[in-house]
């Protein structure tokens, strides 16, 4: 296929990259000039996506998307597929979707899980909104650059799926490094902590693939000097969508309120920005019952 690439970034680089390699055209579009091995670079969005069958996008977020996808969409060939990676609220998804329906176009919201190792190994999973018609004509795409592609249902579920899955990540991270905490308060060596909870009840992914314990488990961000795989203030923008989300549609969730507002002090007050979101540990290490 052709295929226009805008937003070429720490994910969008590799995933162009890997389109590239598996025999696409890829014409791609950045504002930061960013330029990836074998793509055409183009001088702006209007030419990177004039020819393409596909348009895939990987933003910053909703406001960008919007006027990214305004930009794009009169440019495009009648039929063509406009596909969204970027994590943005439910309500621009929908926006684009109707923007491109308009415009005689599919439009899918397809946000990923997997991070820059998952962008880089093809390793993504991608929860897809649209149109049936659409998902099949990038599935091939979605088979590439990621492990699997899950058709969730209409213009904007694919970024519900990542929002929900997204905030019980958050909430369950930070009950992880609450329980290490704890653990060691109590004097519970970390390793045996580990050995029972990754068999037992509290099994979980952020503790058996993820363990915010340094030397615990397999390897992760906290092995690293909790460098980032996934950054908190990320987990904080998604916490913030879940938030919006859950105003917008009137639904109770008082751990994912609570969980963006321990990331929100975290990133902004707590020297927490730049880290990964693991990096709850050693904060809640430093605290105590009553600390401010």
């Amino acid at each position: 296929m052709n295929i226009g690439f805008i937003g070429l970034g720490n994910m969008g680089a590799p995933m162009a990259a890997n389109l590239i390699a598996a025999g696409h055209e890829v014409v791609g579009f950045d504002v930061s000039s960013v330029t990836v091995a074998g793509m055409v670079t183009a001088r702006s969005a209007a030419e990177a996506v004039a020819e393409a069958d596909v348009v895939i996008t990987m933003l910053p977020n909703g406001a960008i998307l919007r006027a990214v996808a305004s930009e794009a969409l009169p440019f495009m060939r009648k039929g063509a597929v406009f596909c969204d990676c970027s994590t943005v609220d439910v309500e621009s998804a929908r926006f684009v979707a109707e923007l491109a329906a308009a415009a005689g176009m599919g439009a899918l919201d397809a946000p990923v899980s997997g991070g820059v190792g998952g962008a880089t190994a093809g390793s993504l999973t991608f929860m897809v909104g649209g149109e049936a018609p659409a998902f099949d004509t990038v599935k091939p795409l979605f088979d590439i650059m990621g492990q699997k592609a899950v058709h969730c249902g209409a213009a904007g579920a694919g970024q519900a799926a990542k929002i929900c899955n997204n905030m019980i990540l958050g909430v369950t991270m930070i009950a992880t490094c609450e329980a290490f905490a704890l653990a060691d308060k109590l004097g519970l060596a970390r390793d045996k902590m580990f050995d029972v909870v990754s068999t037992s009840s509290g099994y979980s992914w952020t503790m058996n693939a993820y363990c915010p314990a340094p030397g615990i488990g397999p390897k992760s961000p906290a092995d690293n000097d909790y460098r980032p795989g996934f950054a908190a203030e990320l987990m904080l923008k998604d916490l913030r969508l879940s938030q919006q989300a859950a105003e917008a549609a009137d639904a109770d969730t008082p751990m994912g309120a609570m969980a963006a507002s321990l990331y929100q002090r975290f990133v902004e007050d707590e020297e927490g920005r730049g880290l990964d979101f693991s990096a709850m540990l050693p904060r809640f290490e430093k605290r105590g019952r009553g600390s401010a």
